[in-house]
């Protein structure tokens, strides 16, 4: 299969699935974030998931590979494949919000030929690609589905800041709206993951193996943070109980923790969306995101009842929280549950320092409106050990506390000995 390709969405998924493609394809990353283009075209990913050597590597190499990155529509009009991996988030009400695969259908369906292929790579619930997407792609071509166009479905399974199960170190699923285009899906993604690929005998099936992939880990984190507010208050640690627990061949060794991000935090509320237009009431699945959603808040009265018990006052305490990004080494702030932590805090009229030393301080502000510090160098009434970024691991949390000052560990990474307590 030697057709030029077009990924429609540069972000943590789109930009490393294009520069890999990129190596043995003429690939053409779009964007309409055109200060995103630009970042991308002068060689530097701000997402961190792709290098710097390797992003320059592939870009505009030659006429038969490599990659051009552009918000001009124009680019990609020579292309047979579109690859979609725009962002899927729920609104306030965490229903899903389908706009951006919307839109990007409709940019797509203005200039779709006879013969393209679309594949979708966004999460959704089963039969949005077919039910939702399909029908703008003909509105806006004029094509007939499956006659004149085709579609496949290959579900993203990036895990941000992960440098060793990158995208062509991840088994892919694949899936085609008939079996040849299914087969021909399967054989694009194969040459360049490594892992190798797994075709799915629809695309249906590839949109639920996704979706359930976030909502069992969702759960099963739901279980250990619960497991954590029962043993707190039965004076045992948890950490130790999971440690002799994982001794079983078949223990599943989740931690307890603040369940954010772009995937887990938000996925689940697709699969409960589908469930519930079909007349059933997902009581699993809906729990685990209500407990999880509330361990911004349960964190933030554990550190409270510690400063009560150590005599600290509440009102106006200075506290240091270190992270803000929604997990380890990684600068995403996407859905991060950090943020409920910080909020929870200054609810009890707490003054709050943000330091986050992998974050960007203009990003920060411009989502929640917070003013993180270059560096901590106050006295601090209260640590909260919130993201377990490396460089936290080396902290001087004595040089930053005030006499009888308290560190609060929500990742259980730091030596308990240094803690007043943790998760």
């Amino acid at each position: 299969m030697n057709k030029k390709i077009a990924v429609i969405g540069l972000g943590y998924v789109g930009l490393p699935l294009a520069v890999e493609f990129a190596k043995k394809y003429q690939v053409v990353g779009f964007d309409i974030n055109e200060s995103r283009v630009n970042d991308l075209n002068s060689g530097h990913d701000s997402t961190l998931e792709v290098t710097d050597a390797n992003l320059q590597t592939v870009l505009n190499k030659n006429e038969e590979i490599g990659l051009t990155i552009s918000s001009d529509i124009n680019t990609i009009t020579s292309c047979q494949v579109f690859i979609v991996t725009v962002p899927t988030p729920v609104d306030k009400n965490n229903r899903p919000i389908l706009t951006p695969l919307i839109k990007s259908s409709q940019t797509i369906g203005s200039i779709l030929k006879k013969g393209d292929i679309v594949i979708y790579e966004s999460t959704v619930y089963p039969g949005v690609t077919e039910d939702e997407c399909v029908p703008v792609l003909e509105k806006t071509s004029g094509l007939k589905f499956n006659q004149d166009f085709y579609c496949g479905y290959s579900p993203e399974r990036i895990n941000p800041g992960d440098k060793t199960h990158t995208v062509a170190n991840i088994k892919k699923v694949t899936s085609g709206s008939t079996p040849e285009i299914g087969i021909e899906v399967d054989n694009l993604y194969n040459s360049v993951i490594t892992a190798g690929t797994h075709l799915a005998p629809s695309i249906k099936v590839a949109e639920a193996s996704k979706v359930i992939e976030n909502a069992q880990r969702d759960i099963n984190i739901a279980f250990v943070n619960e497991l954590a507010m029962i043993f707190n208050k039965l004076d045992i640690d948890t950490h130790a109980v999971l440690e002799a627990a994982s001794t079983k061949w078949n223990f599943l060794p989740f931690k307890p923790g603040l369940v954010g991000g772009h995937c887990i935090g938000v996925d689940p509320y697709y699969l409960a969306q589908k469930a519930q237009e079909v007349g059933y009431h997902p009581d699993i699945i809906l729990a685990g995101r209500r407990l999880n959603n509330g361990m911004g808040v349960y964190v933030a009265n554990e550190v409270l009842k510690l400063m009560v018990k150590n005599d600290l006052a509440i009102k106006n305490a200075k506290v240091l929280m270190l992270g803000i990004t929604f997990k380890e080494n990684c600068p995403d702030i996407r859905n991060t549950k950090a943020i409920d932590v910080f909020n929870a805090l200054t609810n009890f009229n707490m003054n709050v320092d943000v330091y986050d030393p992998w974050a960007s301080s203009e990003e920060v502000n411009h989502e929640y409106g917070i003013n993180t510090i270059i560096e901590p160098i106050d006295k601090y009434d209260a640590i909260v050990h919130v993201v377990s970024h490396d460089q936290f691991l080396d902290f001087n949390f004595d040089k930053f506390k005030k006499h009888k000052s308290i560190v609060y560990d929500v990742k259980g990474n730091l030596p308990s000995a240094n803690t007043n307590g943790r998760l």
